[in-house]
């Protein structure tokens, strides 16, 4: 069952809805959690039962803009907005400094947060992520076509009607789980996506929210540029078997932090895009190392 809660903050008016399930505690590093596209905080529900992890930090879950139970009264936002929301809800829980891992377009945020409080962000781990456009260079390099894949659905969510019965179809759930956590996932996690995604999006609100974040994913603006001033270290953690983003681009991506004190690839073979979800075991493993070495 989901312990999500929210907090209200400034920018944007928004009410972030966030999970940290286990009683904060300041002696421990805290690292934040952003979830994928259309996901929610419970993306990471593994991470939440892992004794072995919760007992080295703080875990701290926050859903972006136009996901799980974050709202704003603004229709239209970015993944900037985001970022400086996630600081804002970092604030208001008294949290200092953290480090940040984010899953596919949370990747993206990652950067962003480290950009815009380079003294509050010790280290991200950008996971199953590219941090370019969605470019022809990446599909050169075996990357999905982004601004193809979501075109569709902007088109059908697009309308000027009130749409009182919207949820997103059973299409559009099984096509993000099959990229996501892959296509033979148990079918006890398919079911549960299935109804998490309908929940989080219905109604005319609902069908607003999913809209916008498919925009964002679709026209986002690339980071590379941006990369130079990032300044604390980097764990990039990517699947082999990720359908979306290609090891190929991570590679090349990684050496882009020219500024990072470290900045290392670490793959998982057989790991899936959602790779916190499809293999736990490795992705907790190396946050409980990385974070201990960089912690001070």
């Amino acid at each position: 069952m989901s312990n999500t809660k929210t907090i209200q903050v400034s920018h944007l008016g928004a009410t972030a809805g966030y999970q940290m399930p286990h009683p904060y505690d300041p002696s421990k590093p805290t690292l934040v959690l952003v979830n994928s596209f259309t996901t929610s905080s419970e993306l990471y529900r593994g991470q939440y039962e892992n004794s072995k992890l919760t007992s080295k930090m703080n875990l701290l879950a926050i859903e972006l803009l136009g996901h799980g139970k974050t709202r704003t009264p603004h229709e239209n936002f970015t993944y900037w907005d985001t970022a400086i929301m996630n600081l804002e809800v970092m604030t208001a829980l008294s949290i200092k400094k953290a480090f940040v891992l984010g899953t596919s377009q949370g990747g993206w945020i990652t950067v962003r947060m480290a950009l815009l409080a380079p003294d509050r962000i010790q280290g991200i781990i950008p996971l199953g992520t590219s941090l370019d456009y969605e470019s022809p260079r990446t599909r050169e390099l075996g990357c999905w076509d982004g601004a193809e894949a979501c075109t569709g659905p902007i088109n059908q969510w697009t309308t000027n009607k009130a749409t009182p019965d919207f949820e997103p179809d059973n299409d559009y759930c099984n096509f993000l789980i099959d990229i996501g956590f892959g296509k033979n996932c148990p079918q006890s996690t398919r079911d549960y996506w299935i109804k998490t995604i309908k929940s989080n999006y219905q109604g005319d609100d609902g069908r607003r929210r999913a809209r916008m974040a498919a925009i964002n994913l679709r026209e986002r603006d690339g980071l590379h540029g941006r990369l130079f001033d990032v300044r604390c270290p980097v764990m990039w953690l990517h699947g082999t078997d990720d359908v979306v983003y290609s090891v190929a681009n991570a590679e090349q991506e990684i050496k882009m932090f020219v500024n990072a004190p470290e900045a290392n690839l670490v793959t998982v073979k057989g790991g899936a895009h959602f790779l916190s979800a499809s293999h736990p075991q490795d992705v907790d493993n190396a946050l409980i190392q990385f974070v201990g070495k960089w912690h001070k």
